[in-house]
């Protein structure tokens, strides 16, 4: 189930195509485009306290785009990416993406890093008509109709804290639930799902705790939570604090059942939380990156031992690498006569993207490819097993 408000349209977009006549589609000075390259870009944190996040996006569409650029590109055209650091930061981010529209000429812009950022970046994005394409946020403002020119990946964060609380209650019977979150936009987003999944069910959170973007202060915020004696404890959150949360509150003989989010990023965490991290539910978008099924779990693994042999497969390098195929998808699409408006329209005309058994749907009324929800837990060993419930922590 889709979040509220989540219509889409990208007729403006293609009249505007239309009305230029049928030679500009394919016209060689589309921003970004040339005879032989496709330029995309991206504005993402490549420093601070969420750099991992970036730097596995940028590492998963790199991967994708190397692997089209070696089949001899898209209808001849090879994909390139220039990445900017923003540091998880809206003001950099700001800056960066108008960089990248108004001076390096991007076709399109490509797997931006959190709620915060995105928020800031997507008004200019929009009146530039530039596509905006898998962001790697689940917030609900990215799926309002307003937005013609976004085109999200992954489900949203409504449904990631609907299947938490869903999983705490019937699996576990848990009635005393707390959240702790970040204070930005990010945090009140996930916050605001955790709050409407409980109003399903006629119930208040125990416990509120709130904490500062691009630090690890929360000391109090666990102080606040330990009052409300919860049995569980929602996290929204990057992965330094979270892991910082868990840390101390299991020091302090606190330990409820500890669940977070996919924007967490599941690999840095279970590095941040070493030992400590057993039994950390997080719920991701993307399937198992070490599975079998389905094929483009295969296909990502092959691509991204290529473009980095050194680098452990993750979920938000897949959510990279789902991206890049995602924007590889469109063009072709397209056919050789590409430009931004056939671009949008080719994934909204389409009744299913089908990414080596990955399967997105959009629509005139819908811009999110995917509803799938996963849920992950860390075993003894540090690494994440896929599950089915919580009730025993197994069952994959």
């Amino acid at each position: 189930m889709r979040g509220r408000g989540s219509a889409w349209t990208g007729r403006a977009l293609l009249a505007g195509a239309l009305a230029l006549g049928p030679s500009a589609a394919g016209r060689a000075d589309e921003m970004g485009v040339s005879e032989d390259r496709i330029l995309f870009g991206q504005s993402a944190a490549f420093s601070g306290p969420t750099q991992e996040l970036g730097k596995d996006m940028r590492l998963g569409i790199e991967a994708a785009f190397a692997e089209a650029n070696s089949r001899g590109g898209v209808h001849g055209r090879r994909l390139e990416l220039v990445s900017l650091d923003d540091g998880y930061e809206p003001e950099r981010a700001i800056a960066n993406t108008r960089q990248l529209i108004e001076e390096e000429d991007v076709f399109a812009l490509i797997g931006a890093v959190g709620t915060p950022t995105s928020r800031s970046a997507t008004p200019i994005a929009a009146a530039a008509e530039v596509p905006y394409l898998a962001p790697f946020t689940g917030a609900e403002f990215l799926r309002e109709a307003r937005w013609p020119n976004v085109v999200n990946l992954r489900a949203s964060y409504y449904q990631e804290t609907a299947e938490m609380i869903a999983r705490l209650t019937e699996d576990r019977g848990i009635q005393r639930i707390a959240v702790m979150y970040q204070d930005d936009s990010y945090g009140r987003a996930g916050y605001r799902g955790v709050r409407r999944a409980l109003d399903r069910l006629e119930m208040e959170p125990v416990a509120i705790g709130v904490y500062p973007r691009n630090t690890t202060a929360v000391k109090a915020s666990l102080l606040d939570l330990r009052r409300g004696n919860p049995q569980a404890v929602i996290v929204i959150g990057a992965y330094q604090p979270v892991a910082a949360l868990i840390a101390w509150s299991r020091h302090t003989g606190f330990d409820p059942v500890f669940m977070t989010v996919s924007f967490v990023g599941s690999n840095a965490l279970a590095r941040e939380l070493g030992s400590g991290g057993a039994g950390v539910f997080v719920t991701q978008v993307v399937p198992f990156p070490t599975a079998t099924d389905p094929p483009v779990a295969v296909a990502y693994r092959s691509a991204l031992a290529v473009r980095a042999p050194e680098a452990v497969p993750g979920f938000v390098s897949f959510e990279g690498y789902l991206a890049g195929r995602l924007a590889v998808a469109a063009l072709e699409r397209c056919g050789p006569d590409v430009d931004r408006a056939s671009f949008l329209e080719s994934l909204r005309s389409a009744d299913v993207i089908d990414i080596d058994g990955f399967q997105l749907r959009y629509g005139a009324g819908d811009n999110q490819g995917s509803d799938a929800v996963f849920l992950t837990v860390i075993g003894n060993d540090g690494r994440y097993q896929p599950i089915r419930s919580i009730e025993t922590g197994a069952g994959s």
